[in-house]
């Protein structure tokens, strides 16, 4: 990678942790291996503050984001975006202190509809919902589609993309169906950790070379990730912040360059509404 990028580079899902993690120094390394953009998704509220019952912690968690982001700005060629939302996993956390499913998705919704503030009144880009990535009885089950079901009606109203966390699999047009029927298109809905194929969403996909190879081979529109955690307790866990810019290097390499401008260009243009040419 040279200093003066060529291309936008964004990592369209990763966390930031200033008070825990590595925060801006893992932005550096980022910056130091090429990278441009990055779209920082808060950490789940129980990592970062309490579990999250009360609208106190979601603010306290949104604002650690954003503040994490503004400096993360500062350090990046381009610039960084706060997708703010409700871990799904919340949910276990609740009913393990005790409410009901109901109560529970009530409570994640109330997070959800403050993220939503932030998207309106600008600090914030996108926001992040989905549902549990493991087995869950069926009462939280429908419970956290019913929440995930009010962030696609909270992103139709303030005409923001909603970033997905779901179990794994390649069949989620019926997710896409809940979003179109409340008002947002459904390539607006951004399915994270995907894999290189899917049916529904838009694809934010690993960045694997396996997973990117079957991504560039659809010739369909995708984002690149890492989801990096920053948890110093699990310093190896999913990718580090170098991975998208060396996978970019890659795909050069192997004269991937439409694809390198649909997953860093076009698709965030589409997606997001952002432009990271004119802000590189």
């Amino acid at each position: 990678m040279t200093d003066e990028p060529d291309t936008p580079i964004l990592d369209d899902h990763l966390h930031l942790d200033p008070a825990h993690g590595r925060g801006i120094d893992a932005v550096e390394d980022f910056v130091n291996a090429g990278g441009t953009h990055l779209l920082v998704v808060n950490k789940p509220s129980w990592m970062l503050e309490d579990v999250g019952d009360d609208e106190s912690i979601f603010r306290a968690v949104f604002e650690t984001t954003i503040d994490v982001v503004e400096r993360a700005t500062e350090v990046l060629p381009g610039r960084a975006w706060p997708v703010l939302g409700v871990h799904p996993a919340l949910i276990s956390k609740l009913t393990g202190r005790g409410y009901t499913p109901d109560e529970a998705r009530d409570i994640m919704q109330a997070g959800l509809d403050i993220a939503a503030e932030y998207v309106a009144e600008g600090p914030a880009l996108a926001l992040k919902s989905g549902r549990p990535h493991y087995d869950v009885g069926d009462p939280v089950w429908e419970a956290s589609n019913d929440v995930m079901k009010h962030a696609f009606e909270l992103g139709a109203e303030t005409g923001c993309a909603v970033q997905l966390h779901t179990e794994g699999g390649q069949d989620f047009t019926e997710v896409a169906e809940w979003a179109e029927n409340r008002g947002l298109p459904a390539d607006r809905v951004v399915k994270h950790y995907s894999e290189g194929r899917l049916d529904g969403p838009t694809k934010s996909v690993l960045s694997n070379k396996d997973e990117l190879e079957i991504a560039v081979e659809a010739d369909e529109p995708f984002l690149m990730e890492t989801d990096f955690i920053d948890d110093p307790d699990r310093p190896g866990a999913v990718l580090g912040p170098k991975t998208v810019p060396r996978r970019v290097e890659w795909m050069r390499a192997e004269g991937y360059d439409d694809a390198i401008r649909t997953a860093h260009v076009e698709t965030p243009a589409a997606v997001y509404g952002i432009d990271t040419e004119a802000t590189l």
